[in-house]
């Protein structure tokens, strides 16, 4: 990831809508943000889960560029520079330059599509400075449990394993909605669970993919996490 990502420029891309720091203490560098997030977003973890993983996991911590606890931000923090980017629109243009320097190395084969969905778990308490939670989050239920936060809609390359497009919305937006803004447009199969069953019916997906697609029910895929098809060289 040090050698595909771009992080000098990255930090000047986020640097002009960051916190500046003049009425409270010094925020975490922008870098260090990013790092977290990348983990976040590779290991399928919760604000509070990359934090945890950070302070305990050597190669974790070394990635980071931290030595200790004390210089690792809390989970809001993490949450806070989510919500940043998503509201810059960050996020997306961030994501996108990786999927092109993945194109330009000929890593992507846009043969097929895998389309997944993970929640991202957002702290539900209203014990904190603002007394509310994150006005971004919604709640869904999954099996008999509920979950409060975000989620993760995911596109990967069929062949590569390589994810190429990413989207997050509120956690009780459908799966079969989002299908066909995970879909690059040139894909000859796409394959995903139970969640995306009748999304080649949504006129949506069938402007998108521009000619003829298979969708394909793959059930097993449901059981895989993305984050093991998401390894960047």
């Amino acid at each position: 990831m040090d050698r595909l990502i771009p992080w000098g420029k990255w930090v000047e891309e986020i640097k002009p809508c960051y916190y500046k720091g003049e009425c409270v203490n010094k925020p975490y560098g922008i870098e260090l943000m990013l790092r977290l997030y990348v983990l976040q977003n590779l290991y399928t973890l919760s604000d509070e889960g990359t934090v945890a993983e950070v302070i305990n996991s050597r190669a974790f911590s070394d990635f980071c560029g931290v030595d200790s606890s004390n210089q690792v931000p809390d989970g809001d923090t993490l949450g806070r520079f989510r919500n940043l980017l998503i509201r810059n629109g960050i996020q997306e243009k961030l994501f996108a330059q990786v999927t092109g320097l993945l194109g330009e190395r000929g890593l992507l084969l846009k043969k097929g599509t895998i389309v997944d969905s993970t929640l991202i778990s957002a702290p539900s308490s209203t014990k904190n400075a603002e007394k509310k939670r994150d006005p971004e989050a919604h709640s869904t239920k999954k099996g008999d449990n509920w979950y409060f936060g975000y989620k993760a809609h995911i596109g990967v390359d069929k062949d590569t394993g390589l994810v190429h497009t990413l989207k997050v919305t509120a956690a009780n937006v459908h799966d079969v909605t989002m299908t066909a803004e995970l879909l690059t447009g040139e894909e000859e199969t796409v394959h995903g669970d139970s969640g995306y069953l009748g999304a080649e019916k949504r006129e949506d997906a069938v402007l998108r993919k521009r000619k003829s697609v298979r969708f394909l029910d793959s059930p097993s895929i449901s059981s895989r996490p993305w984050r093991d098809c998401a390894v960047l060289p």
